[in-house]
């Protein structure tokens, strides 16, 4: 599988790849702290591509890597709707506790995006890590 990064580890801008290139969805409080990209050719339950999280030396915009399986899960509820990333490990950085904390502030942080931009409460929830082959 083609995995395309969208947004570089340390951004503080959260990118979306659209017909133009890539252009910017938001800004984050966080820094991103993973490299974070999309399964080229997939659908997830949220109509766009699968989200995939990459441990790792920080890569490009556009950078590919090319993966025949995973090695976890992260499990998160975004706008309501199932929107797991799949988990690759290159080397390096891979903390658990920091990854969970992450996610936990990056979902209060999109509740609160919703609600400012688009005006409606909807559930944002980190649901755990799932560390494993998947297949």
């Amino acid at each position: 599988m083609k995995i395309i990064i969208e947004t570089p580890k340390y951004s503080f801008s959260k990118y979306q790849k659209t017909e133009k290139g890539y252009e910017r969805a938001f800004y984050s409080p966080l820094p991103t702290i993973f490299n974070y990209g999309f399964i080229e050719g997939t659908k997830g339950p949220d109509g766009m591509e699968e989200d995939v999280v990459v441990l790792g030396p920080r890569m490009s915009r556009g950078e590919t890597l090319e993966r025949e399986d995973f090695d976890g899960l992260v499990k998160f509820l975004d706008n309501s709707v199932r929107d797991d990333k799949k988990l690759v490990y290159i080397n390096g950085f891979c903390y658990p506790t920091l990854l969970a904390f992450y996610f936990r502030l990056y979902a209060l942080f999109k509740t609160f995006l919703y609600a400012l931009h688009e005006g409606k409460i909807t559930r944002c929830r980190f649901e755990g890590i799932v560390f494993e082959k998947l297949h």
